[in-house]
């Protein structure tokens, strides 16, 4: 299964700086089993494979399709939605399905994800697998805030943030996400959670699967974001 990207795998190890000691040790194997795995001649467990991708930023799903989503960028599109709020707090229920309709937007008018990022259907409609781990460490480093107001869950980019570029946007991938900004932004967030249910890609889909981009393309345009 995984291990026929082990050499994606490697890369990106590399890439993020852990050793293979490190990776072992923190998915409970020894040293000389996971340089089997990167060399193709062991497979890892279902659990040891999933602690592999989230240590190294990336999800199980990718891994598999040896596609790899740029993790990065994704983080950026969070604080570009802050961003067009110009220090207006969202959801974080509403900020996920924002970022969900940026990506499958772009596939729409592109067939391409502007992240890469694979997207599962929940119950409260379509999250990408990385989105937890993205807020975790904008908030670690100091560049968005998280509150929590009544039953609401507030995020906001901090001051400090503001200065960060968003270099791995372009100009129209900016604008995309401003117009889906402004769409929603007076919606209440049960309205963007319905909006998403009725797609679709999210209505064809069972619970808990990765859900596929090319669906989006059949969808009515109207009702793409």
């Amino acid at each position: 299964m995984i291990n026929k990207y082990f050499d994606l795998i490697k890369a990106i190890r590399i890439e993020k700086g852990f050793s293979q000691e490190e990776i072992s040790q923190k998915i409970g194997i020894s040293r000389t089993s996971y340089i089997s795995f990167e060399k193709g001649k062991t497979e890892l467990t279902f659990s040891q494979a999933v602690k592999v991708a989230g240590i190294l930023g990336i999800s199980l799903e990718e891994v598999e399709g040896g596609v790899r989503a740029d993790y990065e960028k994704y983080k950026q599109m969070v604080l570009a939605y802050l961003r067009s709020g110009k220090g207006e707090s969202v959801t974080k229920t509403k900020l996920a399905k924002m970022l969900y309709l940026a990506d499958f937007a772009w596939f729409y008018n592109k067939l391409e994800s502007m992240s890469g990022m694979k997207y599962r259907k929940m119950q409260y409609g379509p999250v990408s697998d990385m989105y937890f781990r993205a807020l975790d460490e904008l908030e670690e480093a100091g560049k968005i805030s998280i509150s929590r107001v009544d039953d609401s869950i507030l995020i906001s980019e901090n001051r400090g943030s503001k200065k960060s570029p968003l270099d791995k946007l372009d100009n129209e991938e900016k604008e995309l996400i401003e117009d889906i900004y402004i769409k929603w932004k007076d919606k209440k967030t049960r309205e963007i959670v319905d909006f998403t249910h009725n797609q679709l890609p999210y209505r064809i889909c069972a619970s808990d699967e990765i859900i596929p981009y090319e669906l989006i393309t059949q969808e009515d345009p109207d009702h793409v974001y």
